[in-house]
């Protein structure tokens, strides 16, 4: 029997919010999936960065995504790298519709379900008092 890739709990390992991915991370606490679009030549930019990588403008604003995309790559973990982290989970790289890929992790589904291309939508869930992540599952 094949288990359902759950979302992680307590205090996992994650990046500290700075002044430019506040505004990600204040998103996903309100269940919003923001990325940033230059203001001059309209390129998305993710992960958040202070520039565009197209055309080095200090010009990005930030926009709601639909949450809505394919699962482009993953591998399911069944040794972390880290005890923080409760197997077996789904490492995955989402491309998202308004064209930029993520990492996450797909939940709510089993391994034997996932394939490249497989729908998918943002799920945020809470992992602590600090933290809401952004998972992935099948649309």
């Amino acid at each position: 029997m094949t288990s359902v890739l759950r979302p992680q709990a307590g205090d996992v390992p994650h990046a500290v919010p700075g002044p430019v991915t506040r505004p990600f991370w204040d998103g996903c606490a309100e269940g919003r999936l923001l990325f940033q679009r230059c203001g001059r030549c309209g390129a998305v930019t993710f992960p958040p960065t202070e520039h565009c990588r197209e055309c080095l403008a200090r010009e990005q604003r930030w926009e709601a995504g639909s949450g809505r995309g394919t699962l482009y790559s993953w591998s399911i973990v069944h040794r972390p790298a880290t005890p923080a982290f409760t197997p077996p989970y789904a490492a995955a790289v989402v491309t998202l519709e308004e064209g930029y890929q993520m990492v996450t992790n797909i939940i709510d589904a089993t391994a034997d379900r996932l394939r490249v291309d497989l729908p998918v939508r943002v799920a945020f869930r809470r992992v602590s008092d600090e933290l809401c992540l952004p998972y992935f599952v099948p649309a």
